[in-house]
């Protein structure tokens, strides 16, 4: 009978020097197709269906919503950068080496496949069963590279809470898909363009 190779299985901690840019993209679209299969499978088990939750809703107030908390956001996000260390805001390396070459296109592209596939997840399906608070802790903990440190954990559930709720108040999950995509997609410009690196 052969041995299962199971036992030899190490979890270790990888440098972002150890990725390519290929091997990151690939990565990144492959757990943004998991994220989007399992918030299909979450929303058939609720009896929801996908299209009328990604349903684009007749008026436009979920754009002051989306826009309004980006705002509030970046604003908040300015004064944090004054006083804390930017080490301690640090991603390990991966944000600067999946958008400093890219391309806007792709950066765009990125920005719209995450806030898709992670709000219908996040806000349109494990918040309709266990609330923003308990919500926010997962997407805190699926942020695993920012667990370092505490103020960007902090900082993304307190981001995760606010989109929960702009869901809430809009009605849409348009709402948060607006907003999450305008932080990713600006964060990227700022990384892209950002001189003295």
């Amino acid at each position: 009978m052969r041995k299962n190779k199971f036992g030899k299985i190490k979890i270790q901690r990888v440098d972002p020097g150890q990725l390519n840019e290929r091997l990151l993209l690939i990565n990144l679209y492959i757990t943004q197709g998991l994220t989007l299969f399992i918030g299909i499978i979450v929303l058939f088990f609720q009896k929801r269906n996908p299209i009328s939750v990604l349903r684009f809703p007749e008026n436009y107030e979920f754009l002051l919503w989306g826009f309004g908390l980006t705002a509030v956001m970046f604003g908040f996000d300015f004064i944090l950068s004054r006083f804390v260390k930017e080490e301690s805001l640090d991603d390990g390396g991966i944000n600067e080496m999946l958008f400093r070459n890219r391309p806007i296109w792709h950066i765009a592209l990125i920005c719209v496949i995450v806030s898709i596939c992670e709000e219908l997840l996040f806000r349109g399906a494990i918040q309709h069963g266990i609330g923003p608070y308990w919500t926010s802790i997962i997407f805190a903990l699926i942020h695993i590279r920012y667990l370092r440190h505490w103020i960007p954990t902090g900082w993304v559930f307190l981001s995760s809470y606010a989109l929960g709720y702009i869901y809430i108040q809009a009605g849409t999950l348009w709402a948060p898909i607006v907003c999450h995509f305008l932080i990713d997609f600006i964060s990227g410009l700022v990384i892209k363009y950002r001189r003295g690196k």
